[in-house]
């Protein structure tokens, strides 16, 4: 009697290894029209922005420069029709030598402004020492400049006057003194401020012109020496 002998067993199947059963998924290689479209989307957006940024500085520099262009606190500039300091002019009165040489006439002459009373004082007096208008004779010796004024806090003013002023002077003691008074005269008489005007000559202090009129000391405003009715 023979025994049965069963069939061998089956094989049992391999595990499977950790991670599989789910196929891998699958990569699709990008669209180059998708990329396209992307990257374009990208530079619009950067053009937006530098645009915002552009404008943003465009409004900026229309604030800052009307205050650029302005003019600096302090100053001003002249309305229309008016006129700057640089060309403003004033009614001055001069003082020359009357017809008959023994007095001084006053003329009215327009001079520069000056902004105080030392530039206003020069001003008188380098039209005082310039060429005299037609029809007058000048007091001061040919060839005088200004060389500079000063006016004290108390009044006083002090004329430095060019070596001509003692050098060209004619001399005598009339001719003296109509060359001092139209001097001393012509700045008082304009500068309600001054009283008194000592005259020097190259930057120093004198005795005298020519000898007859004390320079020493400041001298004030002598209506004696105006021809009556000036």
């Amino acid at each position: 009697m023979s025994d049965d002998i069963p069939p061998p067993p089956a094989p049992a199947a391999a595990p499977a290894p950790a991670g599989a059963g789910a196929p891998d998924a699958i990569v699709t290689p990008e669209d180059p029209a998708t990329g396209a479209r992307a990257r374009e989307r990208r530079g619009f957006r950067l053009a937006v922005g530098a645009g915002v940024l552009l404008l943003a500085g465009g409004l900026w520099l229309v604030t800052l420069i009307p205050g650029w262009l302005s003019p600096a606190p302090g100053t001003s500039t002249p309305a229309p029709g008016e006129s700057s300091d640089a060309t403003r002019r004033i009614n001055a009165t001069l003082y020359f030598v009357s017809d008959d040489g023994s007095d001084l006439g006053g003329v009215t002459r327009e001079v520069p402004y000056g902004a105080t009373a030392a530039e206003q004082a020069r001003h008188i007096l380098m039209a005082l020492t310039a060429a005299p208008p037609e029809g007058q004779t000048s007091a001061i010796p040919a060839g005088t400049q200004v060389r500079a004024v000063f006016v004290g806090a108390n009044g006083d003013a002090y004329v430095d006057l060019s070596p001509e002023a003692s050098l060209a002077h004619p001399g005598g003691t009339l001719q003296e003194a109509l060359t001092v008074f139209a001097v001393v005269n012509a700045v008082t008489a304009n500068l309600p401020g001054v009283t008194t005007v000592q005259i020097l000559v190259d930057g120093k202090e004198v005795d005298s012109l020519a000898g007859h009129i004390d320079l020493r000391e400041p001298i004030g405003r002598s209506d004696a020496w105006i021809r009556k009715g000036q």
